[in-house]
């Protein structure tokens, strides 16, 4: 498993949570991965979601400026090498706050091509997993797919104490990262073909 987990460049990626839930095992996953990523991997979590106004093309027209939060939020995209997703599912759809927030990237110059990992810790939410790879895809992100990317988490291990204490979480964990770290290698490279 160590020799998986080599990762060869510095790397930046900013994390998205779809639940805003104080206690969200959704952001617990994202933060442990931060914590268990290796020394040249920086996750950041993005913590604004809440933030971001509702979509509204009126406030995003070309040569106005947009909102504050939203100009953050697509600084920070343009600033990083690919994005997590962690989301639950909600009536077997995407989160509200984190539909509204990709509504802002649509039609943001620092989304098309940015690698993205939609990271699946119920193996039953298959319809949010649906829904927000085929509006990945039609935002023109760089979706890397990958089995490493779903991690079953026990009822129990739900909270960033419990996986960091659990060896079997991390290594998954770890590995996902790592295949994250390769898919963003993969697509630099068919990039520069």
């Amino acid at each position: 498993m160590t020799q998986d987990l080599v990762i060869d460049q510095q790397l930046q990626l900013l994390a998205i949570s779809g639940s805003l839930r104080a206690a969200s095992s959704n952001t617990a996953v994202l933060q442990t991965m931060a914590a268990v990523a290796p020394a040249n991997v920086t996750i950041s979590l993005y913590e604004q979601l809440a933030e971001l106004p509702y979509f509204n093309p009126d406030l995003d027209r070309e040569g106005d400026t947009p909102p504050t939060s939203v100009r953050a939020l697509r600084e920070r995209i343009g600033q990083t090498d690919g994005l997590l997703i962690c989301s639950p599912e909600y009536a077997h759809g995407v989160p509200g706050v984190l539909k509204n927030a990709l509504d802002w990237l649509v039609s943001s110059l620092e989304f098309p091509g940015k690698p993205v990992a939609l990271i699946n810790i119920s193996p039953r939410s298959t319809y949010v997993q649906a829904s927000l790879s085929e509006t990945l895809k039609t935002m023109s992100a760089a979706l890397i797919s990958d089995p490493a990317f779903t991690i079953p988490l026990p009822p129990d291990r739900r909270d960033v104490a419990a996986m960091l204490g659990d060896a079997q979480i991390t290594g998954a964990l770890q590995a996902a990262i790592a295949a994250f770290a390769r898919g963003i290698a993969s697509s630099r490279s068919a990039g520069e073909q």
